[in-house]
């Protein structure tokens, strides 16, 4: 039996720009249902387990108030909830984890709280329905509408079909666009397409993606061993060495970044070694009352477990599944080989203490929810985000290209990992940059279905700086807006971008809901 539903917006994934979307179009009014595939909405904040990255500006601006709204709901739930340490309880940006990476890293499961406490409003009087463990399975489009999205249980394979006026794509994989017959772009374009600087200098390459990461989190207990099973993959793993790599996978050297050239680290924070512990810890264990925490918590979700062995995203399902297993046993074999055969600074070998945290992935196996996907498809789009919008090289001074459809702003290096084709990292520098509309709708003529998340008009290259946290949480956000915005003004979203009146209207809404359209002079 085929159960059925209705909602003013459908917003297909509960990932980061998902869920922003969902609590947007929520403050419009609309009646919205929210589908997940994994138990946690919160994609990259909570089931994939990717502490936050963020800019250097981002406690003062550079971000949505709903999004800095989440961040001091997650300080919030430390504080109230936690024996924090005198000192740390009246830090005003407290950063749970003083990770390296983030003002504010924290566990999955509290980010998970904090968005659901911001949720909760919203479902308690019914406006939103959050449905997890439903995957997207076909599509039915009536011209140039998609009438209805049909959704399968993967708890009870029950099908369910939703209609809406509209449909947001907020899953990881733009998976709503091949179903809706919407053009799309996977992969890495050609300079002679786009005339970026880094793009491939050849034939565009539609399966050359960015590596996915199967994150897991790990304390430490000294004395105590908590090794592993020995992954079956792990012969594998343990000699693998890709061509453009320093060393073996599992080893304390990889390339850095933007040169490439070896980097040495350490485990443990140790004299002037960049520590791949505190790189992504999430918790802090003496910002807590002695006994709190047995130990800090850290993400592990590192150069050493990053999978570029092959695509996940336009392949057939049993290449999908064998490339998601191999980011599995990849790690799952740096967990082991820390555990029994990584250098130590001793001399000695391995440190089994190091404990698989299954609670706080929240799975039995103790690896994340859901992999990391870095890059979704992207929809070809009204207008393409381009490096030469936002590469000091082109702008210097002038600052990154101000649009005159700006619907929000972001920063972020141009952070591009190893791909599936066997390219190195391509980490360059960028502007704090801007968000246009256009990017944001299709070039095809479907009107009702719009991309949430990292699924826009990018290019392989401007991916690498618009697929953080806070960005995708603006996009999702003013994805959700627009939706509202177009049902109460019975237009179409490319009417909203061509019309200047209704453009500028648009926009004074995104200013009053707290969406920042330009960065400062």
């Amino acid at each position: 039996m085929n159960r059925e539903m209705k909602a003013d917006v459908a917003v297909i994934g509960g990932s980061v720009g998902g869920s922003a979307a969902a609590m947007a179009a929520c403050r419009m009014g609309k009646k919205v249902i929210l589908f997940e595939e994994c138990e946690w909405v919160g994609g990259q904040l909570t089931s994939q387990a990717v502490p936050p990255d963020e800019h250097p500006w981002i406690e003062q601006y550079g971000c949505t108030r709903s999004y800095r709204q989440f961040r001091e709901r997650v300080r919030h739930y430390y504080r109230s909830y936690f024996p924090l340490t005198k000192d740390a309880v009246v830090r005003p940006l407290l950063n749970p984890g003083n990770a390296i990476v983030s003002r504010i890293s924290h566990e999955p499961r509290a980010a998970l709280a904090a968005l659901r406490s911001m949720m909760a409003p919203y479902e308690h009087s019914g406006r939103l329905t959050i449905l997890t463990g439903y995957r997207t399975e076909a599509c039915e489009r009536d011209g140039d509408r998609v009438s209805g999205v049909t959704l399968r249980s993967l708890k009870d394979g029950e099908l369910l079909t939703v209609t809406a006026p509209f449909f947001l794509d907020a899953t990881e994989c733009g998976d709503l666009l091949p179903l809706a017959r919407i053009p799309y772009v996977t992969g890495a374009e050609s300079q002679s397409e786009t005339g970026e600087p880094h793009a491939l200098d050849g034939p565009p390459d539609a399966r050359d993606m960015q590596a996915v990461t199967h994150c897991f989190a790990i304390d430490y207990m000294e004395g105590e061993d908590h090794t592993i099973e020995k992954p079956k993959d792990y012969d594998f793993w343990k000699e693998y060495r890709a061509d453009f790599w320093p060393d073996r996978q599992l080893s304390w050297c990889s390339p850095q970044p933007r040169t490439l050239a070896p980097v040495e680290y350490s485990l443990f924070p140790r004299g002037e070694m960049f520590s791949l512990w505190r790189y992504r810890r999430v918790i802090d264990a003496a910002l807590f009352e002695p006994g709190a925490f047995e130990s800090d918590i850290t993400i592990v979700n590192w150069p050493q477990n990053d999978y570029w062995l092959g695509p996940v995203i336009d392949v057939p399902e049993e290449e999908r599944q064998r490339h998601l297993e191999g980011a599995k046993q990849l790690s799952l074999s740096l967990l082991y080989w820390m555990q029994t055969e990584a250098p130590r600074p001793d001399g000695k070998a391995g440190y089994p203490g190091l404990r698989l945290r299954p609670d706080v992935a929240g799975t039995r196996d103790g690896l994340a929810q859901q992999v990391y996907i870095r890059e979704s498809r992207r929809i070809r789009a009204e207008y393409t985000v381009v490096e030469q919008d936002l590469s000091p090289d082109t702008r210097g001074e002038l600052g990154s290209v101000r649009y005159a459809d700006s619907i929000g702003i972001g920063c972020y290096h141009i952070d591009l990992h190893p791909s599936t084709s066997g390219r190195n990292y391509i980490d360059i520098a960028s502007l704090p940059f801007h968000i246009p509309l256009g990017c944001l709708l299709p070039e095809s003529a479907v009107d009702n279905v719009l991309p949430a998340c990292k699924n826009i008009g990018t290019t392989h290259i401007t991916n690498g700086c618009y697929r953080l946290h806070p960005v995708e949480w603006n996009i999702g956000e003013a994805a959700g807006l627009l939706a509202a915005f177009s049902l109460e003004r019975g237009c179409s979203p490319k009417r909203v971008r061509s019309d200047g009146g209704i453009l500028e209207s648009f926009q004074r809404l995104l200013l009053q809901e707290g969406i920042e359209l330009a960065w400062p002079r």
